[in-house]
């Protein structure tokens, strides 16, 4: 053994060996993996550190020696070296093996709870190549301390395209993505959908003058990879065409599978005796969510599984609970459109569009497809006396670039998803939730906020 070790040691040793290995790694990983030419490059660097040395012996000897003789810049570097080493290692993970994500509201209660941390897998579906390669290491958008400031630049952009991962998006997977309305995003609202808020000034000011004075309270916009990040559920997959009626889906005229945990709000009317509130902490029901309307003797918009809507049915202070359901059109839900008078409980009947279909486009049906042909597959739309032009060519018909997706929470009455902003692009996937290493209760101070029985639970 002894032998092997000292000889396996003495072929390790040679130059051509090391950068051998070397390369070939660099070649899979990066080149191979990545399938971008351009990295071929790197292959120069790796004969410079192992076999000509010109680097070395322009600094690297140099900064050795200063480092022998000056413990002062000897620490000094020491430090710089293993930050860069950490920075760059924890960046290189962070882009091809996974990424940490909180859960910062409830709409995917109770399968992931607010103060959930995860850890989300980009090699579930493949992790992306940047969109934005040059920018501030470990943060997302903004730089730390401002909701301003870009942690990016735009001097190279790099086009969509995403390596081989271990599988695709499977119906009812929990996904995290980005937000497909995050390309533009408004200082005053930032943590709102600026189509949103351009909606509401334009109901209250008027087209023109509302979206004048959004845009002077200041709008910055954002490439795919720096959106904001969400986490929904993926109730529908390319080419699969999805209803809502009375809250419940139907996926190709099929009843959706049942998910454990899914929520609905509620109106629960008790006797004028209040519910204990244990009974809330038992059924995990946040405080935020529990609003009682003293003068009727009811609790309003309660947030419930079907278990716990079950269980509040046979309390004896309870003598009524009403299940929610949107009437009528709602204005702010997908397309909005007058041709579509849809809410979040009557919905479709939708079809998703996949890879390479093709859909007949009329100035009707336009509102559902508009916002992939301009602005996730980039073309010019246009409509000139009652016909649809794309890139000034006359279309009654358009092959779509991109898979898409259909996004939504588990917490159906509080969770602003697809039946909002529509369509999830392939190129907006992140990767997959696949287990939550913390989770802390707001509504707790420490330790008891600590949730032990969720840490390292599997997300499902």
């Amino acid at each position: 053994m002894n032998k092997f070790l000292s000889k396996l040691k003495t072929i390790w040793g040679n130059r051509w060996v090391k950068f051998g290995v070397v390369s070939v790694i660099y070649l899979l990983w990066f080149v191979v993996w990545t399938g971008n030419l351009w990295l071929l490059l790197g292959l120069v660097v790796i004969y410079d550190i192992y076999i000509s040395k010109t680097m070395y012996r322009l600094f690297w000897r140099k900064h050795k020696e200063r480092k022998r003789t000056n413990k002062t810049y000897r620490k000094t570097s020491e430090w710089v070296e293993a930050i860069l080493f950490a920075t760059v290692v924890a960046t290189l993970i962070r882009i091809f093996v996974f990424e940490m994500y909180v859960i910062p509201t409830p709409s995917m209660e109770k399968s992931m709870l607010v103060g959930d941390y995860l850890c989300v897998s980009k090699t579930a579906y493949g992790p992306r190549i940047p969109n934005t390669p040059i920018s501030m290491p470990l943060v997302h958008n903004t730089m730390p301390f401002s909701q301003t400031k870009k942690s990016f630049v735009e001097w190279i952009k790099w086009p969509y395209h995403r390596l081989k991962g271990f599988g695709n998006v499977k119906r009812n997977d929990p996904v995290v993505f980005n937000f497909p309305e995050g390309d533009t995003v408004s200082l005053a609202y930032p943590s709102d959908s600026y189509y949103n808020a351009l909606r509401q000034y334009q109901r209250r000011y008027g087209d023109r003058r509302g979206r004048q004075m959004l845009m002077d309270e200041g709008i910055v916009v954002r490439p795919v990879d720096k959106r904001e990040n969400y986490v929904k559920r993926a109730v529908g997959l390319p080419g699969d065409t999805i209803f809502i009626e009375h809250s419940e889906m139907w996926i190709n005229g099929q009843p959706q599978a049942d998910i454990p945990g899914k929520q609905y709000n509620y109106t629960v009317v008790t006797n004028g005796t209040p519910v204990n509130p244990d009974v809330f902490e038992d059924m995990g029901v946040a405080k935020d969510d529990i609003h009682y309307d003293a003068a009727n003797y009811a609790y309003v918009e309660l947030p419930l599984t079907a278990e716990n809507a079950r269980r509040m049915r046979s309390m004896g202070n309870v003598t009524a609970i009403i299940k929610r359901e949107g009437e009528g059109a709602d204005p702010d839900i997908f397309p909005q459109s007058e041709n579509y008078p849809w809410n979040v409980d009557n919905f479709g009947p939708l079809w998703i569009p996949s890879k390479g279909s093709t859909v007949d486009l009329t100035v009707e049906n336009l509102p559902l497809y508009r916002r992939i042909i301009e602005t996730y597959e980039g073309n010019k739309l246009e409509i000139k006396d009652g016909r649809i032009y794309i890139n000034g060519t006359p279309a009654d018909k358009y092959t779509f670039v991109m898979d898409y997706y259909f996004m939504m929470g588990d917490n159906r009455h509080n969770s602003l998803d697809s039946r909002y902003w529509g369509f999830v692009p392939e190129d907006h996937i992140v990767g997959k939730p696949s287990f939550v290493w913390m989770s802390l209760d707001k509504d707790k101070s420490f330790p008891a906020n600590i949730r032990w029985n969720r840490i390292f639970s599997k997300v499902k």
